[in-house]
C-alpha cells in the first residue's frame, strides 16, 4: 500500500510518544510492595522452577518456558527488570492478577528475585503466538479467523467489563494452544478506565496497531480506550487472513511518522472481493476510523461472521 502523499494535508492534532534517549539504569534491589489481590499462587519459590528455554524477548522483559521441579507442571515465566519506581510494572501485576477467564492467559503468581527483578508466572500456551503461527504456517482461512475473532472478542468482553483497556492487542499478544484456544496476554501497557489520574499514556502500545483516535482524538473522536482495542483486533484479523501486516506490502517498510499518517489519512485495510460478505462487513465494522461509528465488542459478538463461524 502506497503512503499517502504529503502535499497539503488537512491539519491534525497528532500526538505520539517518541522513544526517549536511553539512560543507564541500575537494577532495583529494594523490595517492592507487590499487589495483594493475587488469587492464585501455585509455586512457592522461584527456586522450584527449572528453565527449559527462552520463549521470547521484548521491551517489557524476557519470557521463559519453565517446569516445576516437583510437580513437573509447565509454565511461562516473564522476567521484568525492575526500573524504579516501577509503577507500570505494579499496575500490570495488579491488572493481570485480577483476571480469571478462559479467554485470558492464566495468572499463576508473582515473585521478586534477589537482584530486584520481577517475575510473573503464567499459564503456558503450547502453540505460541498467532504472530509465530502466521509466519510459520501462512495465512488463516475465514473459518479459522471467525473462531479466533469469537475468542478474542470474548476475552475483550471480559476485560472491558472489568474496566480494563488492553491497549496492545496484536498477533504477538494473542497466545494459542494446540487445540486452537486463543487467549489475550501481556497487560504491560494496560490501564483501568475507572482510575482517575491514571498516568498511562493514551498512545501506549504498538504504533502499528493503534487506532486513529489514539493519534488524534479531536478528529476521530475521544474514546475511553475500548474502541481502540476493537480496531487493534480487527487489524490483527486482517493480518492473519492476508499473511502480512495490512498497511504494508511484504518486504516494504514505513517510518513511524509515515505509518501514523497512513493510519489517520489512508483508507482502512479491506479484504479481497472473493472473501465472504459477512467477513468483509465484520472487518468494516471493526475498522471504522471514527471511534463513535466503530462497533462495540457486544455488537461484534452478535455479528453473523462470528455467530455463523465464518459461513456466509
Amino acid at each position: 500500500m502506497a503512503v499517502v502523499g504529503l502535499g497539503h494535508p488537512p491539519k491534525l492534532n497528532l500526538h505520539i510518544q517518541l522513544p526517549a534517549t536511553p539512560k543507564s539504569i541500575e537494577p532495583c534491589h529494594a523490595p517492592l510492595h507487590l499487589p495483594t489481590n493475587t488469587t492464585i499462587q501455585e509455586v512457592d519459590s522461584l527456586s522450584d522452577l527449572e528453565t527449559l528455554e527462552v520463549l521470547g524477548n521484548g521491551s517489557g522483559g524476557r519470557v521463559y518456558k519453565v517446569r516445576h521441579s516437583r510437580t513437573l507442571a509447565v509454565y511461562a515465566l516473564k522476567v521484568i527488570p525492575c526500573y524504579p519506581p516501577s509503577k507500570q510494572v505494579l499496575r500490570e501485576i495488579e491488572i493481570f492478577s485480577s483476571t480469571d477467564s478462559p479467554f485470558v492467559v492464566g495468572y499463576r503468581g508473582v515473585f521478586q528475585n534477589s537482584s530486584g527483578e520481577i517475575a510473573i508466572l503464567m499459564e503456558y500456551m503450547d502453540a505460541g503466538t498467532l504472530d509465530n503461527l502466521v509466519k510459520t504456517n501462512g495465512s488463516f482461512t475465514e473459518a479459522m479467523i471467525a473462531n479466533i475473532a469469537s475468542q478474542g472478542l470474548k476475552g475483550l468482553s471480559y476485560i472491558h467489563e472489568k474496566k480494563i483497556v488492553h491497549q496492545d492487542i496484536k498477533p504477538s499478544n494473542l497466545l494459542v494452544s494446540q487445540k486452537m484456544e486463543v487467549k489475550i496476554a501481556d497487560f504491560g501497557v494496560s490501564r483501568m478506565v475507572n482510575i482517575s489520574h491514571d498516568p498511562c499514556d493514551a498512545c501506549a502500545g504498538t504504533c502499528a496497531y493503534m487506532s486513529p483516535e489514539q493519534f488524534d482524538s479531536e478528529t476521530f473522536g475521544a474514546s475511553n480506550g475500548f474502541a481502540g482495542d476493537v480496531w487493534s483486533l480487527g487489524l490483527t484479523l486482517v493480518e492473519l487472513y492476508k499473511g502480512y501486516y495490512p498497511y504494508l506490502l511484504p518486504g516494504t517498510k514505513l517510518k513511524r511518522a509515515e505509518l501514523m499518517w497512513e493510519i489517520c489519512f489512508g483508507e482502512p485495510p479491506s479484504l479481497p472481493e472473493d472473501t465472504s460478505e459477512n467477513f468483509r462487513d465484520f472487518i468494516g465494522c471493526c475498522l471504522q476510523k471514527e471511534s463513535s461509528k466503530r462497533w462495540t465488542v457486544s455488537q461484534l459478538l452478535c455479528h453473523p461472521f462470528v455467530t455463523n463461524g465464518g459461513c456466509n
